[in-house]
């Protein structure tokens, strides 16, 4: 018999979890508990498993958003008409939602199951069964109504996808931000096979960008350096987040500690140091053949005068070269300089509804004003591209 069990912690889920998960380690237990001790005060994590009888066959984490987009929208110069369209989207979609996936991260890291123990319907029967189950937990303990059930983020040809569940349950298939990922070249031994690949205007564009650092050190922080100066990365990360257009949560001060503290060499932070002070940093999730980008910041004196962005993008490729890595994860967000420095855009879509009837029927277009999607031209670096 296929049914299912919901954890409110990670203390509480079964010890084969990793096992199923073992292939994404932002599914394994020692991302998620980082993640509960460190998540943003707007998110709540539950974790589901499926059982083929006594077999833990699948499992989904799955986050409860508090989400007012008021507070999403962040001051940036628009029309009255976009301003007056944001007003009134906050009154009809503010609230709660369910996210079967991931909202702090780019990419599908909220479901897996074993195929040869269970068919990829009962697994999302059972998966929406625990959702329902869900929404009434919610109602009862916290007295929160949900307003929209969310799944993402796919790709297109995902095998995990199970589209003609999702559209009989009348979820919305919306395209959002690509991801952009650069695929490194197996004869990229080193950072200087790198760029010899480049064509000369992109050679040139480089070293420019290396020399703007003026004596800037980029240098890997530990764990103790990593918690003496959380509040410094904690305010250059804001630096950044506070200038996105748009955004659903903000970190908390202790969120790099706690990654790096349960993740280890699984989680990096490097900094860059002017006179020892900090004046930029990013973060990387090593990630089986994946390096997953993650969250950065800046000091914005630093950010146009010493590059501090660009030089950031090529190191994290350094990164992946000299570690083997077959991609480099940049996420969605400014998509032109990454592709700058190689990264193809790959499309991506979610899955998602409202539990009002009437505004699930035009929730497609909603949607499609609220998210920031951009014309953008992509860059070209490589030779005999």
């Amino acid at each position: 018999m296929i049914h299912h069990k919901i954890h409110h912690n990670v203390a509480s889920i079964s010890k084969e979890w990793d096992s199923l998960a073992v292939h994404d380690i932002l599914l394994q237990s020692k991302y998620l508990k980082a993640f509960e001790e460190a998540s943003p005060g707007n998110i709540k994590l539950y974790f589901v498993e499926v059982f083929n009888e006594s077999s833990l066959v699948g499992l989904a984490v799955i986050q409860h958003v508090q989400l007012y987009l008021k507070d999403m929208f962040r001051d940036t110069k628009v029309s009255c008409f976009k301003e007056f369209l944001k007003q009134n989207l906050s009154k009809v979609l503010k609230g709660n939602i369910l996210v079967i996936g991931n909202l702090t991260h780019t990419g599908q890291h909220g479901i897996c199951f074993n195929s040869e123990k269970i068919s990829i319907n009962q697994f999302y029967s059972e998966l929406f069964n625990a959702t329902l189950e869900l929404k009434k937990q919610i109602k009862k303990e916290k007295g929160k109504t949900l307003r929209i059930i969310m799944m993402k983020d796919f790709f297109q040809d995902d095998k995990l996808l199970n589209t003609n569940f999702l559209i009989k349950e009348k979820l919305h298939k919306v395209k959002v931000q690509p991801n952009m990922m650069l695929n490194t070249r197996t004869h990229w031994e080193t950072n200087e096979d790198y760029v010899a690949a480049m064509t000369k205007k992109y050679r040139t564009r480089f070293k420019r960008a290396k020399k703007k650092l003026n004596g800037i050190v980029h240098r890997e922080m530990d764990l103790e350096t990593i918690k003496a100066n959380s509040k410094r990365l904690h305010q250059l990360y804001l630096n950044v987040s506070k200038n996105a257009k748009f955004n659903t949560f903000i970190l908390p001060e202790n969120h790099f500690y706690s990654y790096k503290y349960h993740l280890k060499d699984n989680f990096k932070v490097y900094g860059y140091f002017l006179d020892n002070e900090i004046v930029g940093f990013y973060t990387l999730i090593l990630n089986n053949n994946d390096l997953e980008t993650y969250f950065l910041g800046y000091a914005t004196a630093h950010q146009y005068k010493n590059q501090l962005y660009l030089n950031m993008l090529y190191d994290m490729v350094n990164f992946g070269i000299s570690n083997k890595f077959k991609t480099v994860v940049y996420a969605r967000t400014a998509m032109a300089i990454k592709s700058s420095v190689g990264a193809k855009p790959k499309d991506m879509i979610i899955y998602l509804k409202h539990t009002n009837r009437v505004i699930n029927l035009i929730l497609r277009q909603i949607f499609k004003l609220m998210d920031p999607t951009q014309d953008w031209e992509e860059r070209h670096p490589f030779k005999n591209e």
